[in-house]
């Protein structure tokens, strides 16, 4: 379980965090929106033990996390592409594998088939689509107990978001691991999600199994986001009679 008490942080004036609060449970996986801003990024890195809170923690099963526990406990994908470009996706699996105990070779070749990827291909010489594939391979490869993962998505057509998606359903235990994303993409992303998170202002302001979104609010989780974000810009006292 992962818990995210009160975490603020700050680069210069500009607060990106600001009293962020929420607690995953084991076997959920979560979708983080929210617009551009909003600090879903920074949160995601903090939870990776990549950034310190400057107030609030951030708990792993009641431990702070840390690089070295995420190191053994979390698998991060960054939305930018830090692999080294001259590097086959077989010498990407390699580097993991020096990188991380929990690497599994079998997984990664198993995911790697499973996404139809040439494991001989440098990644350097791969579409977008390929990379983004690549880099899913090599992060669901870990058995990790918690998978983050900031805009798997992000600019890939339809056909390959599918395919990760059903990669992330294949390749991750239900029982036993809880993934946790940062998506633009909810209309696609939503029928793999079990909640949704929706940051504003560097604030979690709702937390909502998507099933309950579905059954409580007419149109879906897109139209709940925006209904959220609508009355969060009102004018306070605006109802007011």
């Amino acid at each position: 379980m992962i818990e995210i008490a009160q975490v603020t942080k700050s680069y210069g004036r500009r607060r990106a965090l600001d009293g962020a609060a929420a607690t995953f449970a084991v076997g959920r996986i979560v979708g983080l929106v929210g617009e551009n801003g909003s600090g879903k990024s920074t949160l995601l890195k903090m939870m990776a033990g990549l950034l310190r809170p400057d107030s609030g923690s951030v708990l792993l099963d009641g431990k702070p996390v840390t690089r070295a526990l995420a190191g053994r406990r979390i698998a991060y994908m960054a939305d930018a592409d830090l692999f080294f470009p001259y590097f086959t996706i077989d010498q990407l699996f390699g580097f993991y594998d020096t990188q991380f105990d929990d690497f599994s070779m079998e997984k990664a070749y198993e995911a790697a088939d499973f996404l139809r990827l040439d494991r001989t291909s440098k990644l350097k010489n791969l579409s977008k689509g390929n990379r983004g594939r690549a880099k899913i391979a090599a992060t669901l490869a870990r058995q990790a107990d918690v998978y983050l993962l900031d805009e798997p998505f992000s600019g890939l057509d339809p056909m390959v978001r599918e395919e990760i998606v059903k990669g992330l359903i294949r390749f991750t235990d239900p029982e036993r691991q809880t993934v946790i994303m940062t998506t633009h993409e909810l209309q696609d992303a939503a029928p793999l999600l079990d909640e949704i998170a929706v940051m504003k202002g560097g604030r979690i302001i709702a937390h909502e199994r998507t099933e309950d979104i579905r059954d409580e609010h007419r149109g879906g989780p897109s139209a709940w986001m925006k209904s959220l974000y609508e009355k969060e810009s009102e004018p306070i006292g605006a109802h007011s009679s």
